[in-house]
């Protein structure tokens, strides 16, 4: 099972939905970086269930501990181990579900690749496992700010129809993560996020759930990040981000939208301002052959609607018998607000590693 993530700044992740606890181990942090559990609640808070109506009820505080890897509030360069004990798990609300297959979960192909699952709350496959991924993303993120003044920020720019308008200007980064967190949509547009808020609400009561776009950016990422051929950095950006559950696309700078434009139009002219290079527009995301330019790196990912829902749906047992299901339990209708501070961790652990790679990469850098 691909449970890594990184190729100098690792990340492996571990536990299940409703087994005794989750968390990851970090290889490689440098030593020297202060580093306290504040550090990484602070991350995991934003990400936890229980925030408020239109997320699952289920209650977990998500108290993280450093089991190792830190001594007198720094780090050793040794792994860093973090674990968040499960402890509102509800197994009897999955019960029912140990021989059926739910629609559009990973029920039915877990057990054709492994031929045995955790069928309580989705095991492996629940968007729960992300909390290793958010506590190493807290560490990406410290490193990033400190060490070269990068932030990233992501949003919730889109739900079904509701969207931000195309003329929308985002704010300064540091603006834009105070105002996301004022709403409980995490939407930049307070009044959108009011319209956003009511349809969550509208389709949880209609046993329904929804989708959506959230974007991202990065900000003061160096030109040189990212590496060609394979390891480009938007190609290793967009393998992060659909690790994560319910993700179904990736957009970098222009996306899909370029093939509307010609080379003339979509072409980002470089110019020189205060002595360093830039370019005129941000067609290319930040990203131009795999390696950062030093412009904003802008991300759009897609998520699908929440597979869970409380309506009657047909499926199928694992002995091949149709049934009828109606889900019990405790489930997001949106994942997207939740889903911010997860998006922002894969993005953090993505330009760390890079970070990482492109020192080795020049002798000069030494």
């Amino acid at each position: 099972m691909g449970s890594q993530l990184g190729r100098y700044f690792r990340v492996t992740t571990f536990g299940e939905s409703h087994g005794p606890g989750l968390g990851c181990v970090v290889e490689n942090c440098p030593a020297g970086l202060l580093l306290c559990e504040e550090d990484i609640q602070k991350e995991l808070d934003r990400r936890r269930p229980g925030q408020s109506r239109i997320t699952t009820p289920r209650q977990e505080r998500d108290r993280v501990e450093i089991l190792s890897g830190v001594f007198e509030g720094k780090t050793l360069g040794t792994p860093i181990a973090l674990l968040v004990r499960n402890e509102n798990a509800r197994a009897k609300d999955y019960e029912d579900f140990r021989h059926i297959y739910r629609p559009s979960h990973a029920d039915y192909t877990y057990d054709m690749r492994y031929g045995h699952r955790a069928h309580l709350g989705g095991g492996r496959a629940s968007a729960r496992t992300t909390i290793g991924v958010v506590a190493a993303g807290a560490i990406a993120k410290k490193i990033l700010r400190e060490k070269f003044g990068v932030e990233i920020c992501a949003y919730v720019a889109q739900i079904k129809d509701l969207a931000l308008a195309k003329d929308f200007k985002l704010p300064d980064i540091r603006t834009l993560q105070q105002i996301i967190e004022q709403n409980e949509v995490r939407c930049p547009d307070n009044e959108l996020a009011q319209a956003m808020y009511r349809l969550i609400q509208d389709t949880r009561q209609d046993g329904d759930s929804l989708g959506g776009v959230i974007e991202a950016v990065a900000e003061n990422v160096p030109p040189g990040w990212g590496d060609p051929v394979f390891d480009r950095l938007d190609a290793m950006i967009a393998r992060a981000i659909l690790a994560i559950p319910a993700t179904k696309g990736v957009e970098i700078g222009s996306g899909f939208r370029s093939t509307t434009m010609t080379g003339s139009e979509h072409n980002d002219l470089f110019y020189v301002e205060n002595g360093k290079i830039r370019t005129r527009t941000n067609h290319s995301g930040g990203i131009q052959g795999g390696i950062s330019n030093g412009e904003r790196i802008f991300v759009r990912v897609a998520f699908k609607p929440t597979a869970t829902i409380a309506r009657m749906q047909t499926t199928v047992t694992d002995q091949k018998e149709e049934v009828v299901l109606k889900v019990k339990g405790r489930h997001d209708p949106c994942v997207l607000p939740r889903a911010v501070p997860i998006v922002e961790a894969m993005l953090a652990l993505v330009l760390v590693d890079a970070a990482m790679g492109a020192k080795l990469a020049r002798l000069d850098s030494w």
